[in-house]
């Protein structure tokens, strides 16, 4: 349950060994090679040495990944076969998909004719969205005579065009017939938007009754590409999309039926994303003309399979230690009940070199607190139930399986506090006992109800909160000592012990007896002076000393707002719990009988979703923040870069290898 020890290697090999060298290592997977641009400007390597790779290769296998990508996602809208609940890989034997690839060339032949396919239908749907919006500038002219794309005659020049809603025809047509007696203002439809006019006049008039339109809002329009009245262009049009809609449900068809080669095309685009993967990570490696070098980092147990691979392929390498606070990669180790709560330290980040793995330490407070916060049985026993089945419906992998099993331990949490608290579905029973069979039933709670008792449950966060800063607290310290630094240990998380738990034991320590008061003050004294005159050490002076140390002493207000925090834990189980009797009173309104029952039944499945989906968000959310904000904030760097093998990256296959 911590940071894996990493040893770093070094390899140099003869380029006519190369790829067998990185087949090997992709395959064993736990080889994670550095990137070798600094070598380049190294004078000591710069002469003799270039960077390897060819960036073409890797740009064709990345068009090629993308067209493989696009097939899928056509094949995919129009499967009509059944969807999987949850996307995951599906496990196939090494020999099986290279078996598969025999027929590679077939493969990239249905992902050309797919893509083909699905690139005719776009076509033809623009086509189609075209004519639509075609037809609708044609529907408010059908009332029209003339031709749209007549603009006049010898004598007479024709304007067709709106103007605005708001705009009154009649005026239009007063201020025209100012201008020319012998024009004439048409209104062929209109809309809640504008009319539709046709506007005919001398042509030796044409420039005046423009501009008497234009003083009116008039927009002229003008058909380009249509001619012929408008009804006679809307037939020809709806012949044209009646025969685009049939192409294109021909053409839909035939990828309904090609839906069948997914499984094929999934391992080609899996296959593309290894050997692009292969390609570029040669340009992590230099060379010269005979041999390569790279170095990189690998799990020191690991150290025996990589050196039978290296020596295999006659290859110079050394293993070596990394120095202290040396940047490296960062794997993380977990036994599997707190590996889960990992997806917890990973969501904020990687551990830094200086770090230690907080995964151990967060995980039973994750469980606690995302327990107390959502704190019914019978949510708990639904979380717990609904993701022990996806553990064991689905092969999840990575985040999600760490989330769900993580999920999983909290409904048992969840299960545990709501029993505490005497909450299964809020007042659920009682409720359904009282309005539908008229019949008194109290469950009561194991420990106490927060409802009744909301202080008892406000002090036991704050106690909580306490603990959790003090577990921080002394990792802190840990970590000082275990870094050579044992005074700074003393000053800086020793004495504020002392301070923090003498100030509780002096406000409350008489409650048990007289003696904890008076060792509660003494204590606070000592913490007081001891922060007071030795949190300035660093700085220059006595007075700056002592400036530092109050300062330092300031600082217990952060303290105390960071135990009010875990007062959330008191805020999210009451919202949980009122939301619940909400939900129940709601749903007995209807009162008894097959109505009320129905009422109930519903009231129930709507209300208790929305309230276990709502109030689940929240506990992850608030649980994860205590451990951010307040646990990590005490001793907690994080900025680390994750370990990232050299290793088969598929997307739709998990590639089981086969013993030999």
């Amino acid at each position: 349950m911590a940071i894996v020890e990493l040893s770093k290697l070094s390899v140099i090999g003869l380029n006519d060994r190369k790829t067998q060298i990185l087949k090997g290592l992709m395959d064993l997977g736990v080889v994670e090679i550095n990137n070798q641009d600094g070598k380049l400007t190294d004078e000591n390597w710069s002469s003799f040495i270039e960077k390897d790779g060819d960036e073409v290769v890797v740009y064709g296998l990345d068009t090629k990944i993308s067209e493989a990508s696009n097939a899928l996602d056509a094949l995919n809208k129009y499967d009509k076969g059944k969807k999987p609940f949850i996307k995951v890989r599906k496990p196939l034997k090494e020999s099986e998909f290279e078996a598969k690839l025999k027929n590679r060339d077939a493969i990239e032949e249905t992902v050309a004719e797919v893509n083909g396919i699905y690139k005719d239908i776009t076509r033809l749907k623009n086509e189609e969205s075209k004519i639509n919006t075609a037809i609708i500038g044609l529907r408010p002219w059908v009332q029209y005579d003339l031709p749209l794309d007549m603009t006049g005659t010898r004598f007479t020049s024709i304007f067709i065009g709106t103007v605005p809603a708001v705009t009154v025809v009649e005026d239009v047509e007063r201020a025209v017939s100012e201008k020319s007696d012998g024009a004439v203002v048409y209104k062929v439809s209109s809309d809640e938007h504008q009319s539709y006019l046709s506007v005919v006049c001398f042509n030796e008039e044409k420039n005046d009754v423009l501009e008497v339109l234009r003083q009116n809002n008039f927009t002229p329009i003008a058909f380009n590409e249509v001619s012929g009245k408008a009804n006679e262009n809307i037939v020809r049009f709806e012949k044209e999309l009646e025969e685009i809609r049939k192409n294109i449900l021909s053409l839909e068809e035939q990828l309904s039926q090609m839906a069948s080669n997914k499984p094929d095309v999934e391992i080609l685009h899996d296959n593309f994303i290894i050997e692009r993967d292969k390609a570029k990570i040669l340009s992590s490696i230099v060379k010269t003309k005979t041999a390569f070098y790279f170095d990189g980092w690998l799990p020191k147990a690991k150290e025996e399979e990589v050196k039978g691979i290296l020596e295999q392929n006659g290859c110079f390498y050394d293993f070596k230690q990394p120095q202290k606070d040396e940047e490296k990669p960062i794997l993380l180790e977990q036994n599997s009940i707190m590996e889960p709560f990992e997806a917890i330290t990973n969501l904020y980040s990687v551990p830094s070199v200086k770090d230690i793995d907080p995964t151990p330490f967060l995980a039973p407070f994750y469980f606690i607190f995302f327990g107390m916060m959502l704190s019914d049985a019978g949510y708990g026993i639904i979380m717990a139930v609904a993701c022990f089945i996806l553990l064991n419906r689905f092969r999840l992998e990575g985040m999600m399986k760490k989330l769900v099993k993580m999920f999983m331990y909290c409904g048992i949490s969840t299960t545990f506090w709501g029993v505490m608290f005497g909450g299964y579905f809020g007042d659920f029973i009682p409720v359904v006992a009282k309005t539908l069979f008229h019949k008194d039933m109290v469950i009561n709670a194991l420990w106490f109800n927060p409802i009744d008792e909301p202080m008892t449950l406000l002090i036991f966060s704050l106690i909580l909160g306490a603990i959790h800063l003090f577990v921080g607290m002394g990792i802190k310290g840990y970590m000082l000592i275990k870094d050579g630094r044992p005074v700074d240990a003393l000053c800086d998380i020793f004495l504020w012990y002392v301070l923090l738990i003498g100030l509780v034991l002096f406000g409350i320590g008489g409650r048990v007896g007289t003696g904890l008061v008076t060792a509660g003050k003494y204590m606070s004294i000592v913490g007081v002076l001891g922060i007071l005159f030795t949190a300035g050490r660093e700085k220059k002076g006595i007075v700056g000393k002592l400036l530092g140390g109050l300062g330092s002493l300031y600082g217990i207000t952060s303290y105390l707002s960071d135990i009010l925090s875990y007062s959330r834990l008191l805020a999210l189980g009451l919202a949980t719990g009122v939301i619940s009797q909400v939900i129940n009173t709601l749903g007995s309104m209807a009162g008894g009988g097959v109505a009320g029952a129905i009422v109930m039944v519903v009231a129930f499945v709507i209300g208790h979703t929305f309230n276990i989906g709502i109030n689940a968000l929240g506990s992850f959310v608030h649980a994860s923040r205590l451990q951010y904000v307040e646990f990590f904030g005490k001793f907690f760097e994080g900025g680390g870069s994750a370990f990232n093998p050299f290793n088969k990256k598929t997307k739709y296959v998990e590639i089981i290898k086969e013993e030999k």
